[in-house]
């Protein structure tokens, strides 16, 4: 007997929207409801890795989902659908930094300390991660101590007060003719003076819309328009800024969160 094609859609949105996740929830369920024709139950997962594991088994067809969640499924075969823009960019990198009077290189790394902000954080540790391995340096042995302090501005902090002696920021995509820039402008403008790069990562997707690997085809089609559509209406870019925290969203590219993959499925 053939099973009844299931018309309702499941979306999941990460905790990380903080204490107005409920209300953009339900902000998103009724344009998704709206804009699909079909009934639409938009979640909040209480964890990155519940995240992860919803999209795996199928118990919600799609979520909005951190870079770092986006390569551990890419990586297993679920889809990342549209990802965001943000500034005119679809990605984004990290900047290792130390205190502009410091003599470190990264050939003199090994014995230092590093603060970082979290173990989730894309920016703030897991691209750091990955590069310096790609440079031969594994973060374990290089460093004496790691420690995690929770955002950057707390880890920019301890760096300053020569608690740590490097730390890693977020950084804009490189642009050609554009001076190279970290996020220290933005977290922490009066201090930016006070710190050095040591060098920038390369560079990985923004957030993206992954969808569920039994997902039918034409819920993926109309997802995929109704989410490439969003700026064409008052409502929709309400959601992308309220939401989404994206000017617009792009079709993603196959494999393109791949430079975050070692890192992302060896935090499973």
């Amino acid at each position: 007997m053939t099973r009844p094609t299931r018309t309702h859609v499941r979306f999941a949105l990460p905790s990380s929207l903080g204490p107005e996740a409920p209300a953009r929830a339900s902000q998103l369920q009724t344009h998704l409801a709206a804009a699909l024709g079909r009934d639409t139950e938009v979640t909040i997962a209480s964890t990155y890795e519940q995240l992860a594991r919803e999209l795996l088994s199928g118990k919600v067809d799609a979520a909005w989902a951190p870079p770092f969640v986006c390569a551990r499924i890419e990586a297993m075969g679920v889809r990342v659908l549209v990802r965001g823009v943000r500034g005119g960019a679809s990605a984004y990198r990290a900047a290792l930094v130390t205190k502009v009077n410091s003599s470190l290189t990264l050939d003199t790394l090994k014995g230092t300390s590093a603060v970082w902000s979290d173990r989730d954080s894309v920016g703030g540790y897991l691209l750091p991660m990955a590069w310096l391995r790609e440079k031969g340096l594994d973060p374990t042995r290089t460093f004496q101590q790691q420690d995690f302090v929770g955002n950057y501005r707390s880890a920019l902090e301890a760096v300053l007060a020569g608690k740590a002696d490097v730390t890693s920021v977020f950084a804009p995509a490189a642009k050609s003719g554009v001076p190279d820039e970290t996020g220290i402008a933005e977290l922490w403008p009066e201090q930016q003076s006070q710190f050095r790069v040591l060098g920038y990562t390369d560079e990985a997707p923004n957030d993206g819309v992954a969808v569920s690997m039994g997902v039918g085809s034409a819920v993926v089609t109309e997802l995929e328009k109704t989410l490439l559509s969003l700026p064409q209406t008052p409502a929709g870019q309400a959601l992308l800024k309220d939401c989404f925290h994206a000017d617009k969203f792009e079709l993603a590219p196959r494999m393109g969160y791949r430079a975050l993959y070692r890192v992302a499925l060896a935090s499973l």
